[in-house]
């Protein structure tokens, strides 16, 4: 699998990234969708990466700068055809390098509370992230669960 930074202009980048925020959408009420747009991903603090397998796209995550220390983790999402296969964990792990590169000391991320989103938690849990409150600009959400990890 080839992590590259992506200028979110590909077709197939375009799919998944619809396919995310269509899915969001549905699970999540309207006020508690923090899933961003292409636009919004190419914010100056935000980087995004794409992962390939070949010429198929395999997923992709973004990691958005709070501050000096502290980084988010946005756009986490796995092609259908790639789940259960370990992409999102190289996916997380690239992401993660990429945030202690940088010397960010805290990396955080907000995901859905429902049980759509479990296999999320657990993959996070599994990579040092615990259960936190709300961070940056989020609130408290009963649709919404805060994990972080001290890098």
């Amino acid at each position: 699998m080839r992590i590259e930074v992506d200028d979110l202009s590909r077709r197939e980048i375009h799919e998944l990234l619809n396919e995310h925020l269509q899915d969001m959408r549905a699970i999540s009420p309207p006020d508690s969708v923090h899933a961003l747009d292409i636009e919004r991903l190419r914010h100056p603090t935000i980087t995004f990466w794409s992962a390939w397998q070949d010429a198929a796209l395999v997923g992709c995550g973004a990691l958005k700068e709070l501050d000096g220390g502290h980084g988010e983790i946005k756009s986490m999402r796995t092609a259908q055809a790639y789940r259960r296969t370990g992409a999102g964990r190289a996916i997380l792990a690239h992401i993660i390098g990429q945030a202690r590169a940088r010397g960010y000391r805290r990396l955080s991320l907000e995901t859905g509370s429902m049980d759509a989103f479990v296999p999320a938690h657990r993959l996070y849990a599994s990579c040092g992230f615990v259960f936190c409150g709300p961070f940056g600009d989020y609130i408290e959400d009963p649709h919404s669960v805060f994990m972080t990890r001290r890098l």
